[in-house]
């Protein structure tokens, strides 16, 4: 008995080469997934990179500095260390959220001061990774520049430059600038041999302990005391200088009144004088003048023709008197202005 054939659609082993397309293609993508994660490195836009090589001749941490992007690494021979390359900031503080999430956090510095009181400070430190190779030729990989570097090197030198200062030279701001910048400079010393550059160290908080922190608000009231008195002091002393100042004034002006016053009386009385002189001279003038006419007419009567004068005169004086009318010329003609010829008929 002869078999019986079964054809299949779409030809000989249709359906059997598509579901081997796909799992060619599936396996594709699987190995180039793998092969992805396994060869390749990839480095953030804010990050670089040294290569660690850890066979052949050539083995060990490479200069060559590698940026952002995916770089080719092979498995078991070599591998990537990246580090950022980005501001970072090492706080020395007890609060439990920091301003920055990102900042690597440590407890408060407590700093015993030059007087030997204790001060609990909160210190910010700026810095950034500059040179990777140093960082992890010196420190080691990962954060190690963090824990190992940065925190011990920080909490020394902040307590070295800090103590430096006393309790109440913490009140200064100046002060406390001064020994941040010192603490920025001695700090870059030890760790930029590392690769690290130190931006910033700042001081943003500072507490002393309750019992000294009453006793020097205590001093410092007793010193706004003694300012305040010696304010006053001065206040008054310049108050007292005033009223002197004007009380001299006001004097010096009564003084100038009163000159015044007497010059102006003066000057009237030199008026006064002036003017009756003037009034003197000009009445000597008048009677010498009088007396010079008076002497004048009397040596006027003395001469010839001073009679017909006098007649006029007479005339003058009877000039209301009846009027007779006599021969003046001829032998019975008399003349009434002759007077000498009048007396010498009598």
């Amino acid at each position: 008995m002869a078999a019986a054939k079964v054809k299949l659609p779409g030809g000989a082993g249709g359906p059997l080469k598509v579901v081997g397309g796909a799992v060619i293609a599936l396996v594709a993508l699987v190995g180039g997934l793998v092969a992805y994660a396994t060869f390749t490195t990839r480095i953030g836009p804010d990050e670089f990179a040294v290569r660690q090589v850890f066979l052949g001749p050539g083995s060990g941490i490479q200069q060559e500095l590698f940026g952002p992007g995916l770089h080719f690494v092979m498995p078991g021979y070599e591998r990537m260390h990246a580090f950022p390359r980005g501001m970072q900031v090492l706080e020395f503080n007890d609060y439990e959220m920091s301003a920055d999430t990102s900042a690597h956090k440590a407890p408060s510095i407590r700093i015993q001061t030059s007087e030997g009181y204790q001060v609990t400070v909160d210190v910010s430190i700026v810095y950034r990774i500059i040179d990777p190779y140093k960082i992890i030729t010196s420190v080691g990989p990962g954060s190690l520049y963090e824990t190992a570097l940065m925190l011990p090197r920080s909490d020394k030198v902040l307590r070295q430059k800090l103590g430096e200062l006393n309790a109440e030279e913490f009140y200064l701001g100046h002060l406390r600038r001064q020994k941040g910048e010192e603490a920025r400079e001695l700090l870059s010393l030890e760790v930029g041999e590392a690769g690290i550059q130190i931006w910033n160290v700042m001081v943003r908080h500072y507490s002393y302990d309750d019992r000294y922190q009453e006793a020097i608000e205590q001093r410092k009231i007793q010193d706004q005391t003694v300012f305040k008195n010696r304010a006053e002091a001065v206040v008054a002393n310049r108050e007292a200088e005033k009223n002197r100042v004007l009380a001299e004034g006001a004097a010096s002006i009564e003084v100038e009144k009163e000159r015044g016053r007497s010059e102006v009386q003066k000057i009237r009385a030199d008026a006064d004088l002036y003017y009756r002189q003037k009034v003197a001279e000009g009445d000597l003038l008048v009677a010498l003048a009088e007396a010079e006419g008076t002497r004048l007419e009397s040596d006027a009567l003395q001469v010839a023709g001073a009679g017909n004068m006098v007649g006029l005169k007479m005339a003058e004086v009877v000039g209301n008197a009846q009027v007779i009318v006599i021969p003046t010329d001829g032998a019975g003609g008399v003349n009434p202005l002759d007077l000498d010829s009048m007396i010498a008929g009598w």
